[in-house]
């Protein structure tokens, strides 16, 4: 059986990333207009848990951006 590994973390793409993340969230923003009960509870959800990922990721990159300043 085939051995399945996580995908290393490259940070190169994390801007890309969070433009994703804020684009998407805010299409939900916009289907959450037309969305009734259960649906709009999920889209509410998801973009809560998008929002905590935006902030994991501009923390993320604003770590990076300092340690690369710092030359680690």
């Amino acid at each position: 059986m085939a051995k399945n590994f996580p995908k290393p973390n490259d940070p190169a793409d994390n801007v890309e990333r969070l433009k994703k993340t804020i684009g998407n969230m805010e299409a939900a923003e916009e289907a959450m207009y037309f969305a009734e009960g259960k649906e709009r509870a999920q889209i509410k959800a998801k973009n809560d848990r998008r929002a905590e990922s935006i902030e994991d990721l501009k923390e993320e990159i604003a770590t990076e951006n300092k340690s690369r300043n710092k030359k680690y």
